[in-house]
């Protein structure tokens, strides 16, 4: 086993940004409008550009929280982070939204992604089988007709 480390930066865009390129390129992969749509879902929310939004929908309600807690005082604050509205929005969106719709959307777009790669892997496999086949020299085909067109020669050259 090599002791050097995997080169991330390779594969960090893929996963820093939000890339149209590579969700349209995921998208092609699947049939039908579900599958499409829970891979546009799961490739968008699996970034870190989505995860800082999360992280920022999470802190507008931090404020109301701390004054709660009585760690900041009510005029430490601006009055918009601490309206009750906005609290039930964020509350709203974080628990019950993102956490019961986008969560089974989601595992679908990963079952679908899955399924695709199981089937790219599939495909990898038994075009290794006909090459390594190819390259038997006691298969017929391949290696064995050139090894058979090589003696043919050799046999030319010397009579």
């Amino acid at each position: 086993m090599s002791d050097q480390p995997v080169p991330m930066r390779n594969h960090l865009t893929d996963v820093v940004r939000f890339s149209p390129r590579q969700i349209k390129r995921r998208v092609s992969e699947v049939e039908g409008f579900n599958a499409k749509f829970a891979v546009i879902i799961t490739s968008g929310v699996g970034t870190m550009a989505c995860a800082y939004a999360f992280a920022l929908l999470a802190f507008v309600s931090l404020p109301a929280i701390l004054i709660q807690a009585n760690v900041l005082k009510k005029s430490d604050v601006p009055v918009f982070f601490t309206k009750p509205g906005l609290i039930l929005i964020v509350s709203w969106i974080a628990q019950t939204f993102l956490q019961l719709v986008l969560l089974s959307i989601i595992l679908v777009g990963q079952r679908v992604q899955s399924a695709a790669s199981d089937a790219r892997a599939l495909k990898e496999f038994e075009d290794t089988q006909v090459i390594l086949d190819r390259l038997d020299t006691k298969t017929q085909g391949g290696l064995t007709d050139v090894l058979t067109a090589i003696k043919a020669l050799d046999g030319k050259s010397a009579a």
